[in-house]
């Protein structure tokens, strides 16, 4: 009896032990994944931010006397490579955003400008490279929903508040982007 006794209690605590293992590396793993998807998104913010200085020179040629246009594009960029959180970045990669979309505006302005083989050529590019940004961030958005979820939820959320995993934040965008835009015929 004594030996069943034992047996059982061994079995339990094996049990419990392969538990806490696994909800230990789940949350380990899901941490990481959070810490890739947001390096994913460096990788296409870094992309577009190279393709950037070109997109400038071309667009010099053409509309020079827009020095304020090509200014705040500059100074956007370079609040992107300086941003070190997720706040930063989803902050200055709006504002990068917004300063593109001005460009492209005055772009329109210059027949020449939209037939030059070079900034077509850059605004696929750019434009390929926004819809890449946009997956980033919705599968970062994903990971950290995962991630939050598995630290928030029973059992799991007492092995995070143990090991001092700390919930993600998502990347958001800015209200301005949220409303829904008025079109007009």
């Amino acid at each position: 009896m004594d030996m069943l006794l034992t047996v059982v209690l061994i079995i339990c605590l094996i049990i419990i032990i392969v538990t806490i293992v696994h909800m230990y590396n789940n949350l380990v793993g899901l941490r990481n994944r959070v810490k890739n998807s947001l390096a994913q998104i460096d990788v296409q913010l870094k992309r577009r931010n190279d393709l950037i200085p070109n997109l400038v020179e071309t667009v010099k040629g053409y509309a020079g006397h827009e020095k304020g246009v090509l200014e705040e594009v500059t100074k956007a960029r370079t609040g992107v490579m300086n941003a070190t959180t997720v706040e930063e970045t989803s902050a200055a990669d709006n504002h990068l955003t917004g300063a593109l979309k001005t460009l492209f505006a005055v772009a329109e302005n210059y027949p020449d400008l939209k037939a030059n083989s070079n900034f077509q050529q850059l605004q696929s590019e750019l434009s390929d490279t926004e819809d890449k940004i946009a997956y980033a961030r919705q599968f970062y958005n994903d990971v950290v929903l995962k991630y939050n979820n598995t630290c928030q939820q029973f059992p799991s959320n007492m092995m995070a508040k143990l090991f001092r995993f700390k919930e993600e934040a998502f990347f958001e965008a800015p209200e301005s982007e949220r409303e829904v835009p008025e079109v007009k015929f």
